[in-house]
């Protein structure tokens, strides 16, 4: 047993290679441990509707595994005896994984912030805050991705954090210009936020895309349409666009043309406007400030025109949808009752020795003088 723990593989005794195998396969059992334990309390909170603690918990173990992963492998290294060019090379290895496992931990970690954001959010009755949270989600997580790049970057040149900020500050300006749409959607983003044209969940039509706000990020915002499509217009173009808010509207106007023929005595015209406002007297969604309007307002080619104008409150489609079948059926049932014809495109010829309307063509001679 002796001489199997005394034999060397590149210069290291069996023993400390199975230590190094063992410290790694502790570590990554303990982080599938310490996985599924916290996933499962995570969950009993969920059932509790305690929502931050359960976030928590939820990013702590997707975070662990690999934290204490690579905190084994670092740990591990140290216990093999390596020269002095490898050990460097060796703690350098360690130093970034170590980084990167500690900022993929802090990566997982910004859920609980935005959890309880998200939460907040939730209670107030403004939408702005709504569309704040994945904006905050995403800042941090670009800001713990940027300290652990500059954390590698320190690790592998040996110099102070500050000279490396430093020249990404040079970097940054020469990325800002290359990179000018981008810079022009992120000041798009601040416009929008600042004028406010739309919140989160609202409907809009833009460039005759019509749907609902889903997303508004740094650089673009989603919007959902009607048919399922998911449209992403960049905030750069978006802050300069005509911006119609389906959302904000406070009531649904229709105007119905109800077209009735010509034949119509005027008695029955004049019943036809008491039907439709019968019809519409105190009718559902009607506002004291928007009663309904109907009047005889046009001679068509073909038709007497009857126009309605009536609005409903408040502004809910598919109430209102409903409401305009009613109404629909209605009108067309007691136009009916009445003997009130409704009109549409014809066209009548009047042919020549029709009694009841004679037509006379006459042709003047001139007398030759």
């Amino acid at each position: 047993m002796n001489t199997i723990l005394q034999f060397e593989i590149l210069g290291n005794s069996f023993g400390r290679i199975m230590s190094l195998f063992g410290i790694v396969l502790v570590s990554l059992i303990l982080g599938k441990i310490a996985k599924a334990v916290l996933q499962k309390i995570g969950l009993q909170f969920e059932g509790r509707n305690r929502f931050v603690l359960a976030t928590t918990l939820k990013a702590v173990s997707r975070g662990s595994v690999f934290l204490l992963a690579a905190a084994g492998i670092s740990v591990g290294l140290h216990v093999l005896q390596l020269k002095a060019w490898v050990a460097e090379i060796s703690d350098t290895l360690s130093s970034i994984l170590l980084a990167l496992g500690v900022g993929y931990f802090l990566y997982w970690l910004v859920d609980v912030p935005t959890s309880w954001f998200t939460k907040v959010a939730g209670k107030t009755e403004t939408k702005l805050d709504d569309m704040l949270v994945p904006m905050i989600r995403k800042s941090l997580r670009v800001t713990v991705v940027v300290l652990v790049l500059v954390q590698i970057a320190q690790i592998l040149s040996d110099k102070p954090i500050t000279s490396i900020i430093a020249g990404l500050g040079i970097g940054g300006l020469a990325l800002a210009l290359a990179a000018q749409d981008t810079v022009k959607n992120f000041f798009g983003s601040v416009v929008l936020f600042v004028d406010k044209p739309f919140e989160m969940g609202d409907r809009i039509v833009v460039d005759g895309q019509d749907g609902s706000v889903e997303e508004v990020g740094f650089r673009s915002t989603k919007i959902r349409t009607l048919d399922g499509h998911l449209v992403t217009v960049p905030n750069g173009e978006l802050a300069n666009k005509m911006i119609r808010n389906i959302g904000k509207r406070p009531y649904i106007k229709r105007i119905a043309n109800l077209t009735i023929t010509y034949d119509t005595p005027p008695e029955k015209v004049d019943r036809a406007l008491q039907i439709v406002k019968e019809i519409l007297d105190g009718h559902e969604g009607m506002h004291p400030d928007y009663p309904p309007r109907v009047y005889f307002n046009e001679l068509n080619a073909d038709s007497l025109n009857i126009i309605v104008f009536y609005w409903y409150h408040p502004p809910d489609y598919w109430a209102y949808m409903e409401f305009t079948e009613r109404f629909n059926k209605e009108v067309f049932q007691r136009f009916a009752e009445e003997g009130i014809e409704f009109a549409f495109p014809t066209q009548t010829l009047y042919l020549a020795g029709d009694q009841a309307r004679p037509l006379t063509i006459g042709v003047k001679r001139e007398e030759s003088s």
